[in-house]
């Protein structure tokens, strides 16, 4: 049987060769005297010990896994913004909109990336877009290292006090607030309440059922 043209190696095979390749770089870096050591594995230094060391690495199946790469960093901060800034099903995917069934676009990876037609009911479409509303207190993008909330303040004033950078001139807060036009008047509305996404669907639900009630 002729393989695929995309068609490079079995993974069990390539973890093999991957798990020799690795051993054969570490033997080579011992007798060449380049090989660094951690603490707790000074005992290496010893060619026998080394060696039998070495044999254990063939008493386990590695694992690989092999992908085609991204196109570089640009591609990668696309492909993950797709999820850091943006909703779950931005506008121009709906079709149609009625007071019962909502209809949108849908891409089908499984069948050549074709574009498809989806109609649910509203109750179905709702309960699937609140499962990407994140829990309370839960976000998409969490910092670490220098740039953690916790402390990013002092670990930032140490790096630009290593590297002589002046810190960033101090920005005076300002309070701005934000209002939406009535379209009645046009003057700015004043805001009672804040509801959440459950809460407006909760509201509609009750709303719909009090309608139907009447």
């Amino acid at each position: 049987m002729h393989a695929r043209p995309s068609f490079f190696l079995p993974v069990k095979v390539l973890s093999r060769v991957f798990r020799g390749k690795v051993v054969t770089g570490l033997r080579d870096a011992f007798h060449a005297g380049t090989l660094r050591r951690p603490s707790d594995l000074q005992h290496l230094t010893d060619e026998r010990a080394f060696a039998a060391w070495l044999r254990t690495l063939f008493r386990h199946d590695w694992v690989v896994y092999a992908k085609p790469p991204f196109g570089g960093p640009r591609h990668v901060l696309h492909y993950l913004a797709r999820y850091t800034h943006r909703v779950a099903i931005s506008n121009h995917r709906l079709v149609a909109v009625t007071a019962d069934e909502v209809t949108f676009r849908w891409k089908d990876y499984r069948h050549g990336s074709q574009i498809r037609t989806l109609t649910l009911d509203v109750d179905d479409f709702l309960r699937r877009f609140l499962l990407h509303v994140l829990p309370k207190r839960f976000v998409r993008i969490r910092y670490f290292g220098l740039l953690a909330p916790r402390c990013r303040t002092a670990d930032l004033a140490t790096c630009r006090a290593a590297l002589a950078v002046a810190p960033p001139p101090t920005v005076p807060s300002a309070t701005i607030t934000r209002s939406w036009p009535c379209p009645g008047c046009g003057a700015p509305m004043r805001i009672i309440e804040r509801l959440t996404a459950r809460q407006l669907f909760l509201a509609a639900r009750l709303a719909d059922l009090a309608y139907d009630s009447s």
